[in-house]
Order: C-alpha cells, then sequence, then structure tokens
C-alpha cells in the first residue's frame, strides 16, 4: 500500500502551470489542477515534469523512486479517477508553499471487483524553480490519520 500511496502523492504534484503569470496562490491551484488530470491520464512524464531533482521525504524517497513507482502503477492500473479538495494552501514569499488536501482515489485493475479505491490527506511542500512550482517534499496517510 505504501507504493501505492507514492504514486498517487506524485499524481497530485505533478503537471506545469501554464498561461500569464498570476499570483502564486492562483498558479499551484493551477499547477495542482494540471497533476490531477496527468495523473487521470497516465502521463508519467508530465508528472515527472513537476518533482524537483532534489525530492526527499520522510519515508526515504527520492525523485527516482517516485518515477519508478509510477512506472510500475500506470502499468498496473486501467484507468485512474482522482478526487481532491485543497483544505490548505500556504504561500511563504512568494517561492515556497505548503498544501493539504483530501484526495479519494480509485483506479481500475484485476481486483475483484475491478477496481480499489480509497482516501488520503497530504501534506506536500513546494518551490519555485525556475519560475516553475516542484514538488521538494510530501507526507500523507490515511483519512483519519495523523500526517
Amino acid at each position: 500500500m505504501g507504493k501505492q500511496l507514492i504514486v498517487w502523492l506524485a499524481v497530485l504534484c505533478l503537471a506545469g502551470c501554464g498561461g500569464p503569470p498570476q499570483d502564486a496562490e492562483a498558479e499551484i491551484r493551477s499547477w495542482l489542477k494540471a497533476g490531477e488530470q496527468a495523473a487521470e491520464d497516465k502521463d508519467r512524464r508530465a508528472l515527472m515534469k513537476m518533482v524537483a531533482p532534489g525530492y526527499t521525504d520522510s519515508r526515504g524517497n527520492d525523485r527516482r523512486a517516485v518515477e519508478g513507482i509510477l512506472r510500475f502503477y500506470f502499468l498496473r492500473q486501467s484507468s485512474v479517477a482522482l478526487l481532491t479538495k485543497v483544505d490548505s494552501l500556504e504561500v511563504f514569499d512568494g517561492t515556497a508553499a505548503e498544501v493539504r488536501m483530501t484526495v479519494g482515489m480509485a483506479g481500475g485493475n484485476d481486483a475483484p471487483l475491478g477496481f480499489s479505491a480509497d482516501a488520503y490527506r497530504f501534506a506536500l511542500e513546494l518551490e519555485l524553480i525556475d519560475d516553475e512550482w516542484q514538488l521538494i517534499s510530501a507526507r500523507w496517510g490515511r483519512l483519519g490519520e495523523d500526517i
């Protein structure tokens, strides 16, 4: 189950910002929405563009581990669906941010019912690197657990 969590973490956080310059909060919300779409499209390359080269988390994952987990997960799932809710979004000096969100996740697969589903809470740490928001670290747990 830990591998599924990191996959969803990466899925939520990856995609590029586009359009005219916006305020940081609007850019981050757009980034999250694009990441959700990339995940549902199973677009691993788009997702990985949003993970900082120096990504690390408290579970010992780095950028390379995230990429491997995404590759494995997307091969196993015939479809991916997300339902996201941003619980809080704090921007620090326009160059760093923390996003807390709740995510309902479902994937079509070979399970007895043909799908699996769960809900998690995420705390994402973002940094503005070369004018693009990137994920630098994250924490997560099942809905109801402390993160």
